[in-house]
């Protein structure tokens, strides 16, 4: 069995339909939404610095991408249209999130029913600030 992490062969934002499509050379491929991208973003923002410091993320329904850097050959920092771009997506945290989105998802409409909001009303409802910042201006 091969130790060596799956890379990256293509990536292509769709900004209308807001995915982000990407194959690695195992011959695997994901498409991911930006919202479930950027609810699950691996910045202190959102994961805070420690279990149960978390921010749920609301109003992410129409989140698009405004552009996507890439840092050194490992990942990418994707700038979303709600100005979040504190978030570093490594290629094995994109497969990661390509094969348990179907989980991930359910696990964040749960999250926001058990916040208080029936459906899928989260994915539509302003953000609470917590009135916490990591150094970030807002």
């Amino acid at each position: 069995m091969s130790t060596a992490k799956p890379q990256p062969t293509s990536l292509n934002a769709r900004t209308q339909s807001r995915v982000l499509e990407i194959s690695f050379d195992d011959g695997r491929s994901f498409v991911l939404p930006f919202e479930l991208m950027r609810v699950y973003s691996p910045s202190a923002e959102v994961r805070g610095h420690g279990v149960g410091q978390e921010t749920l993320q609301t109003g992410k329904r129409e989140v698009s991408l405004v552009g996507i850097e890439p840092v050194g050959n490992y990942a990418v920092r994707p700038l979303f249209s709600d100005e979040h771009s504190s978030g570093i997506f490594t290629w094995e945290y994109l497969y990661w999130l390509g094969e348990n989105q179907s989980q991930l998802w359910q696990d964040y409409l749960q999250k926001l029913q058990a916040a208080g909001h029936p459906g899928e009303t989260g994915r539509d409802a302003p953000m609470i600030s917590a009135g916490r910042s990591c150094g970030s201006a807002h």
